[in-house]
């Protein structure tokens, strides 16, 4: 017998979230951010994307399936779809997440200052982002993450 351990690798799964929670929240994203650029610029517009860009912050924090919008997906969605066919890695979406984060918060700093111009850029990039997720599947900053993942490697 020996006193020695082997040593142990940790083999953490990485966290999985269902592909249609992801197109779901990106539908409700899609809808939040027109109706920025439609009442914008205004106090609505404003609050609004602070908002959502709490949610990205939420998301990036937390990972996305720990967001109000994942809850809300759970809880009420998917119940009525029943389990996903497949899962797919959770690090891609929450990048996604990072990326509207980021163009968000460009367009908070726009509409606070009144660089409007910028506010309204910012969140149709965002926008765009959102749209090809929930129209499409494609999410465009998960492609942005594979493609830097590769970069590294």
């Amino acid at each position: 017998m020996s006193t020695t351990s082997a040593p142990r690798v940790a083999a953490q799964a990485s966290a999985q979230v269902d592909p249609r929670g992801q197109r779901f929240a990106a539908s409700l994203t899609v809808v939040v951010l027109a109706v920025v650029l439609l009442t914008a610029p205004s106090g609505l517009a404003t609050g609004l994307l602070a908002a959502q860009a709490a949610l990205f912050a939420t998301a990036v924090a937390l990972g996305v399936q720990r967001t109000p919008v994942a809850w809300l997906y759970r809880t009420v969605v998917r119940p009525r779809f029943g389990p996903p066919a497949e899962t797919e890695d959770a690090a891609p979406p929450r990048f996604a997440q990072a990326v509207g984060l980021a163009f968000a918060a460009v367009g908070l700093v726009g509409f606070l200052t009144g660089a409007t111009a910028l506010g309204l850029v910012a969140t149709a990039f965002a926008l765009a982002a959102a749209l090809l997720n929930a129209a499409f599947g494609f999410c465009l900053g998960c492609e942005m993450y594979l493609l830097l993942k590769r970069a590294t490697a």
